[in-house]
């Protein structure tokens, strides 16, 4: 239905071969449908010229066929591209700006898609990644890599918009969104409820990765009760307790208190709702 000329083919010259050759890389007849159904278009390429050497790139930059499936699964989408036209370049690139080759195979098993832009386009995001100051070394730097390459325009404008709502500037809301866009709620919170500024929140973007209703607004919530009463004070960095792990947060915040004051427990689980904090806190 997605593509009815397909119905003037020869389906056992022209697709069975292909067919063939995707489950021979260990794809399920479930997974080979399901490419089809993703990315119609790869039963009308070439199976000699165009769809083994595109899958040959992939084992020749993962090594393994188990790899190669796991690549193949982060997006079906690129067995309808031209991989030794795009994939090759584009990871040479990401390497001569100083990409460590285990962290990009790391990504790439992941976040195959990005990395199959057209090479004019992917160079350009590559150097504005560069110019916002991202290490290279880093994850954080193909994190911002993806999203910039996988941006949509009008989607960027109608975020951006939110982002300058509560005052941020545009290299504010470049690099907040790099790092991880997230929606409204959720700056929201940050901002009028917690009055942490977007520039800490652009500067700490491992904010934008939690869970508002899991583990901030809980957090919160123990943190409000203890200082209600009188357990702690307002002399805490509050960012530091939103990014503190489970254990470490349980431990200092919980486990501490919980025999005195044992609603601390259900704070931490969600059941006290978060009235705000009654004193501003430093970030």
């Amino acid at each position: 239905m997605k593509r009815p000329q397909l119905y003037l083919y020869n389906a056992p010259r022209n697709f069975k071969p292909k067919m063939e050759y995707i489950k021979s890389l260990g794809f399920s007849d479930a997974e080979v449908v399901q490419i089809l159904l993703d990315v119609p278009n790869v039963i009308r390429r070439s199976l000699e010229n165009k769809i083994i050497p595109s899958f040959q790139v992939i084992k020749r930059i993962v090594g393994t066929g188990e790899n190669v499936l796991k690549a193949i699964k982060a997006s079906y989408r690129v067995c309808d591209k031209d991989l030794e036209k795009v994939l090759e370049p584009n990871i040479a690139i990401l390497i001569n700006h100083g990409v460590p080759k285990p962290l990009l195979l790391k990504f790439f098993m992941s976040q195959t898609r990005s990395l199959v832009l057209n090479t004019h386009q992917f160079t350009e995001v590559v150097e504005e990644v560069d110019k916002l100051g991202f290490d290279p070394t880093s994850m954080l730097y193909l994190l911002a890599v993806n999203s910039l390459a996988m941006i949509n325009k009008s989607l960027w404008e109608r975020k951006s918009e939110v982002y300058r709502s509560f005052g941020m500037s545009e290299d504010q809301i470049l690099s907040a969104f790099i790092r991880q866009p997230k929606i409204r709620k959720l700056m929201g919170f940050f901002v009028n409820e917690l009055k942490i500024s977007p520039l800490v929140i652009s500067k700490t973007p491992k904010l934008m990765l939690l869970s508002l209703e899991k583990r901030l607004v809980p957090r919160c919530s123990v943190l409000q009760l203890l200082m209600s009463k009188g357990a702690i004070k307002g002399d805490f960095s509050l960012v530091h307790a939103l990014e503190m792990t489970h254990k470490k947060f349980e431990e200092r915040y919980v486990s501490e208190y919980q025999n005195v004051i044992p609603e601390v427990v259900e704070a931490c689980q969600g059941k006290i709702q978060f009235q705000g904090f009654s004193i501003e806190l430093k970030a």
